[in-house]
């Protein structure tokens, strides 16, 4: 329960899975991840196939789940603002092979929120990040 909690799904503990929305699973998945205690999460794509309303909710409530548990996560997106707001290092990587290209820190304090996505220094570090991404998707189209 004090995962359930922790996403704010206690009204909808007792309801079948078909009852949920898409958002509500990806917090029961979340919830899971966290009630068997890993020492590592390993999140690849969660919010990918979520609306834009849903994804930023979601964004947010990791961001306060990761304050209040501190564990490792690696969060694996192909969306660089939402990388920003999320990490405290972002990881490039190569096209092919996939190596790492470059690692950058993220220097944005805590606690985070959507409005930071306005400014200057997210906005700089958003555009560096697609900035390299993009490079390695030029040098793929040679």
């Amino acid at each position: 329960m004090k995962y359930i909690k922790m996403v704010e799904l206690e009204e909808f503990v007792d309801a079948y899975p078909k009852e949920l929305s898409g958002g509500m699973k990806q917090r029961v998945a979340i919830a899971r991840a966290y009630a068997v205690q890993p020492e590592v999460l390993l999140m690849d794509e969660p919010f990918g196939a979520l609306d834009a309303q849903t994804r930023t909710q979601l964004q947010t409530e990791l961001i306060r789940t990761w304050q209040e548990e501190k564990k490792t996560c690696f969060f694996i997106t192909h969306d660089v603002e939402e990388a920003v707001i999320l990490a405290t290092k972002v990881i490039i990587m190569s096209a092919r092979p996939g190596r790492i290209k470059k690692i950058v820190d993220i220097n944005l304090p805590y606690p985070r929120t959507q409005e930071m996505k306005m400014e200057l220094r997210f906005l700089d570090l958003k555009t560096y990040i697609w900035g390299e991404v993009y490079k390695e998707y030029l040098e793929v189209r040679k």
